[in-house]
């Protein structure tokens, strides 16, 4: 059997592409469309409330285009908004924190996990939650790097700046767990300065390509094989030209076919 239908994946701006990207090859043959909702960015400072009415928003707004399956390309709105999802859209929904999660369990050696990300996924609680779930006794230790986004747009991903950020955020972190969820969209961008401060032993779980993975497990196992794939649709709420260019540096190729929406307007004013 085979589906030609679209994978739609949504974030609260650029970070998702991290997911898009790891879906695209696992999958070349996939049609994806993406939704950037720039206007309201970022989800991480939010109330769960009005993350969870963002996320259906945009979760509406892509299956309205016909997608297949819903990829929540965005840990924030994975922590606080899926369950939402699953209940009113007819489509599978799949988030990054459960893959992350799930792969965190199997990689570590002692028992003990760290997660950086927004301050809302940390405040959350949702990965301890999860991880508990999955292995009850473990060690979890989270922390919230809000400066990685912004380092990561920047392409401030190697330097001397992003350097000093990491160790000034994850030096405490260091000499307590042997396993690290990147717990947000972001942070795979910066892989090697994060794997330099935290040394060779520490095992980095980026959820963009567990979350791949997971996708290609359900696309397979429901029938929704796609048919020969195509040029990624890109949507964004704002600022199409800012998208597009940090769009370009993440994907390393370039956009085409960046349209602009609107989603709640009153949010945006």
């Amino acid at each position: 059997m085979s589906d030609p239908r679209p994978i739609g994946v949504f974030d609260s701006g650029v970070g998702g592409l991290t997911v898009l990207r790891a879906i695209r090859e696992a999958l070349p043959e996939e049609a994806t469309l993406y939704l950037g909702d720039t206007a309201r960015v970022p989800y991480g400072t939010k109330s769960p409330e009005t993350v969870t009415r963002f996320a259906l928003e945009s979760g509406r707004f892509l299956a309205e285009q016909g997608i297949k399956l819903l990829v929540v390309a965005c840990n924030t709105a994975s922590a606080m908004s899926l369950e939402a999802l699953r209940a009113v859209l007819p489509i599978p929904v799949v988030g990054v924190l459960e893959p992350g999660a799930r792969a965190a369990v199997r990689a570590t050696r002692t028992g003990r996990i760290g997660v950086i990300g927004t301050e809302a996924t940390i405040a959350s609680g949702a990965y301890p939650q999860a991880l508990q779930t999955l292995r009850p006794g473990l060690e979890v230790v989270s922390r919230a790097c809000p400066l990685f986004v912004p380092l990561a747009e920047e392409g401030w991903t190697d330097n001397e700046v992003a350097y000093l950020t990491a160790e000034r955020y994850l030096a405490p972190l260091r000499d307590r767990i042997d396993t690290l969820i990147l717990g947000c969209t972001h942070y795979p961008l910066l892989r090697d300065t994060i794997q330099k401060v935290m040394g060779a032993g520490v095992a980095l779980i980026d959820s963009a390509r567990e979350t791949a993975i997971e996708v290609t497990t359900q696309v397979r196992r429901q029938g929704l094989r796609g048919q020969g794939g195509g040029t990624p649709r890109y949507y964004v709420t704002d600022a199409p030209a800012r998208f597009r260019a940090v769009g370009e540096r993440f994907l390393d190729e370039p956009l085409e076919h960046v349209e602009w929406i609107r989603l709640g307007e009153d949010d945006a004013a």
